[in-house]
C-alpha cells in the first residue's frame, strides 16, 4: 500500500508488477529476472556452449576421417558418430535455457534435453553391454551368438530413446510448460520462468534419465575387466559415477534456488555433465589417434586384449 499523504486512513494499493519504496509514497516498477545473452552470465555459459559444441565438432570430424583405422572400427564407428552427436546436441541444447523464455523454449527445454540425453546415456549403456556379450558368446555351444552384432546396439538404442519420447509426449498432452511471471518470491522483481506444468512428469524424464545413468555404471563397471574391452569399461565406469554425482548434487540445488540462479544450475549441470562424458570417453581416443598413431594399429589392439 502506498499514500501520498501522512495519518491517512485508506491508502492505495499498487499493481502486482511494482512495489513501493521506501517511504511507501511511490510505486516503481518491478524488474524482470531471467537470464539473459546480454549479461556476463549469460555470455559466458553460451561461450561455453558454443566452445564444447565445436570441440565435440572437431573430434567427430578426426573420428569421421580416422574411420578405417583399428581403433575407430574397434569402438563401433556408427555408434560413437551417434553419441558424438548426441553430445553436441546436449551442448547446444543448454542454449533453449538462456533468453527470455516464452511458449516455444519452453515446450523444448526440457523434452529436448531429457530425449537427447537419453539418446546420449543409451549409445554408452550399449558399449559394455556389446563387450559381454561378445565374451559369452565367444564360448563354445553359447547361445548368445546369434545376439552379436549391430542389430543388437541399435535395438536397445532405440528402445531407451522410445521410452523417454513416449514420456515426453505424455507429458507435452497433459500439462506442458508454460511461460509464467512469479511476482511473490523475489521483493521488487519479476521472475520470468517456464513453469514446469505437471512436475511429475518433469521427475519422471530426470528419473528415467538416472535409472539409464545407473544401468550404464553398473554394467560397465561388470565389464571392466573383460577382455576385448579395450578399456573403453573402465573409462565409461568413471564416466558415469562423475555423472551421476553432478546430477545428484543437482536436484537439492535446483529446488532450493529460483529465478535465473535456478536456470543457471541446470545449464551448469549440462554442460559440466557432457563435458565430463566428451573428456572421459573420447580423450584417451583422441589422444592415440592425433599424438599416438603408432598404437592405432590392429596388431597393438590385439596385444591389449
Amino acid at each position: 500500500m502506498i499514500s501520498k499523504q501522512m495519518d491517512i486512513e485508506n491508502c492505495d494499493s499498487f499493481p502486482e508488477d511494482q512495489f513501493p519504496n521506501e517511504a511507501h509514497d511511490e510505486c516503481i516498477p518491478k524488474m524482470l529476472n531471467y537470464l539473459s545473452f546480454e549479461e556476463p552470465l549469460g555470455i559466458t555459459l553460451m561461450s561455453l556452449a558454443l566452445l564444447f559444441s565445436f570441440s565435440t565438432s572437431l573430434v567427430l570430424a578426426i573420428f569421421i576421417k580416422q574411420c578405417d583405422t583399428p581403433l575407430v572400427k574397434a569402438n563401433n564407428y556408427n555408434l560413437t558418430y551417434l553419441l558424438l552427436v548426441s553430445f553436441f546436441l546436449c551442448f547446444l541444447c543448454s542454449l533453449l535455457f538462456i533468453g527470455h523464455p516464452n511458449k516455444a523454449t519452453c515446450l523444448l527445454q526440457q523434452t529436448t534435453f531429457g530425449i537427447i540425453f537419453s539418446t546420449a546415456i543409451s549409445s554408452i549403456l550399449v558399449k559394455p553391454i556389446i563387450v559381454i556379450v561378445a565374451f559369452l558368446a565367444s564360448k563354445p555351444g553359447s547361445l548368445f551368438y546369434k545376439w552379436v552384432g549391430q542389430k543388437l546396439a541399435y535395438s536397445i538404442n532405440f528402445f531407451c530413446f522410445f521410452i523417454q519420447v513416449v514420456i515426453c509426449i505424455v507429458w507435452l498432452n497433459s500439462s506442458p510448460p508454460f511461460p509464467d511471471l512469479d511476482m511473490e518470491t523475489l521483493h521488487g522483481e519479476i521472475i520470468v520462468e517456464c513453469h514446469e506444468g505437471y512436475i511429475i512428469m518433469f521427475y519422471c524424464v530426470l528419473g528415467y534419465m538416472g535409472h539409464l545413468t545407473l544401468l550404464s555404471f553398473i554394467v560397465a563397471f561388470l565389464a571392466r575387466k573383460l577382455p576385448d574391452s579395450f578399456n573403453k569399461a573402465k573409462f565409461i565406469t568413471f564416466s558415469m559415477l562423475v555423472f551421476c554425482s553432478i546430477w545428484l548434487t543437482f536436484v537439492p540445488t535446483y529446488l532450493s534456488t529460483k529465478g535465473k540462479s535456478m536456470v543457471t544450475v541446470e545449464i551448469f549441470s549440462i554442460l559440466s555433465s557432457s563435458a565430463d562424458l566428451l573428456g572421459c570417453i573420447f580423450i584417451p581416443k583422441f589422444y592415440i589417434i592425433i599424438f599416438k598413431p603408432e598404437l592405432n594399429t590392429r596388431e597393438h589392439l590385439i596385444h591389449k586384449k
